[in-house]
């Protein structure tokens, strides 16, 4: 039995632990089987402008999510599962092809429950870095088999807050266990550093997305920030572009105020915290 087929028998990739096994076809707590699936591949110029450049970021965006967030913006996609089934070996075609066409990075978005797949695909070393876009919901062990594949992580921090992360994205224990994943994050890229360019070649980038009525949660993130890194440890991109899904009830129901995000960036400003990227309105 090789080594994907150990690990998806009884699967425990991510935090969520659900044993399911995908070999057989069972759905785990992802969503996804025993394919590697992906549901857009574009080269991608939205992103933090150290990460996008001038010809893009070549990002491929993977099928399937181990979170829940009520309010994903790509729900077709982490939890309908829309995308086409391929192989580890098409997988690294894809990335040649986006290098071809000029490619500063490769950029995974959301691919850890797929890593049996992608790890071989990284082989030989890309001529480009790696960039690892994840929600931070992740399990160590699973981050180290990464150690000298990935240049750039790019994970969210969303809570502080365990009782909103239980609510709004099914996962209690998000903040505890992306706290511990990050700092392994960190000990595995170091601190920032870029080209003649400004394009990072390695490093971490911690996204926190401001949610409306949620302001002390934003302070409670930026808290644990300060207080773990060192001023230019790691790069922080304060987002301000929650969009609210149809139906959405509550605070969740309308968008982040010009006043709420302004307080955001002023708060992460008075931490200390002054390298990084906030967002124009």
């Amino acid at each position: 039995m090789t080594y994907t087929e150990r690990l998806l028998k009884d699967c425990t990739l991510c935090p969520r632990r659900c044993h399911a096994n995908r070999l057989r076809g069972e759905r785990g707590a992802c969503g996804m089987t025993n394919e590697i699936r992906i549901a857009r591949v574009a080269l991608h110029s939205w992103e933090e402008p150290c990460i996008s450049g001038e010809h893009g970021s070549g990002t491929v965006f993977f099928s399937g999510c181990t979170l829940r967030c009520c309010y994903c913006q790509n729900g077709s996609i982490s939890v309908g599962g829309q995308g086409k089934d391929i192989s580890t070996a098409r997988l690294r075609e894809i990335f040649d092809e986006l290098i071809s066409r000029g490619a500063h990075n490769i950029e995974l978005v959301t691919p850890t429950h797929f890593l049996p797949w992608i790890l071989p695909a990284l082989e030989p070393k890309l001529p480009v870095p790696v960039v690892y876009n994840c929600g931070g919901y992740e399990k160590v062990d699973t981050l180290r088999q990464l150690e000298g594949k990935v240049d750039i992580y790019l994970p969210d921090l969303k809570y502080a807050d365990g009782a909103l992360a239980k609510a709004l994205s099914g996962a209690e224990d998000y903040f505890p266990t992306a706290c511990e994943a990050i700092r392994e994050m960190f000990r595995q890229v170091g601190p920032p550093v870029y080209d003649e360019n400004g394009l990072m070649k390695q490093g971490v980038i911690l996204r926190h997305l401001v949610l409306p009525g949620y302001l002390n949660n934003t302070r409670q993130v930026l808290d644990w920030i300060a207080e773990t890194f060192a001023p230019g440890d790691v790069v922080v991109s304060l987002m301000s572009q929650y969009t609210p899904p149809a139906g959405m009830t509550g605070r969740l129901a309308r968008r982040v105020t010009a006043a709420e995000y302004r307080a955001a960036v002023t708060y992460m400003r008075n931490c200390g915290i002054e390298d990084g990227f906030v967002q124009e309105r």
